[in-house]
């Protein structure tokens, strides 16, 4: 049986650290401060398989006057995605917000990681809001030592997702099938798709062009803002 429930044990808190923590490779938050957000009424929760824990999420709310949360992480283990539980977890992120008034959810991710683009732009309907290059500094963990530049992007809880039409595609940016995978074969060639697409990115942006969906052929596709 899978269920997705509140956080609200030390012990549970502490099982949703290690999870993180093997998952990214590095300490991305700490117990202390999922136990002070989940206390102070934010959104921590863990996503349990027959008991066991195996995927946990941290958001927190923003300005009150913005109606908006902040996701921080949310992550399955490896062994269970690919099963559409990453969208029953943001999917009950989505109906606890909106039952606290929330109309947006943000957060940050990886322009490199193909599966997460077509997730949260293609699946979820998240729009991009700016791209930061080495926001987070350099870290090791899913950046695996390179710059982590991310990608921004904002979820308008009541929209639905839709892809543009093919004729307003008038640019697309490809990104590697698996750079996760390339990450630990050849770091050299990750780090060079990095500043790639940074560049490109600068480039049709700096057109007035801004993402609009991502298409696992073509990659990020872009439209006139």
């Amino acid at each position: 049986m899978r269920e997705i429930r509140d956080l609200d044990t030390v012990e549970l808190i502490l099982e949703a650290q290690g999870i993180f923590d093997a998952i990214r490779g590095t300490r991305v938050i700490d117990a202390g401060t999922m136990r002070a957000l989940q206390q102070s009424g934010n959104y921590v929760t863990g996503y349990f398989d027959d008991g066991r824990m195996v995927g946990a999420s941290v958001a927190f709310f923003s300005l009150p006057e913005n109606r908006t949360m902040h996701s921080h992480i949310t992550a399955l283990l490896p062994e269970f995605r690919g099963r559409g539980w990453g969208r029953e977890l943001k999917e009950h992120q989505r109906q606890w917000a909106l039952s606290r008034g929330v109309g947006h959810i943000t957060w940050t991710f990886d322009p490199l990681v193909a599966r997460n683009a077509r997730f949260y732009l293609g699946v979820l309907g998240a729009r991009v809001t700016d791209y930061v290059v080495n926001q987070y500094g350099i870290f090791g963990g899913g950046d695996a030592g390179d710059e982590s530049d991310r990608l921004d992007v904002k979820w308008s809880l009541a929209d639905l997702a839709h892809e543009p039409a093919d004729a307003s595609v008038v640019a697309t940016l490809a990104i590697p099938d698996d750079v996760e995978q390339l990450r630990e074969d050849d770091p050299a060639a990750a780090h060079e798709w990095r500043m790639n697409v940074r560049r490109e990115m600068a480039v049709l942006t700096g057109r007035g062009l801004r993402i609009a969906g991502f298409d696992p052929e073509r990659g990020y596709l872009f439209v006139t803002a």
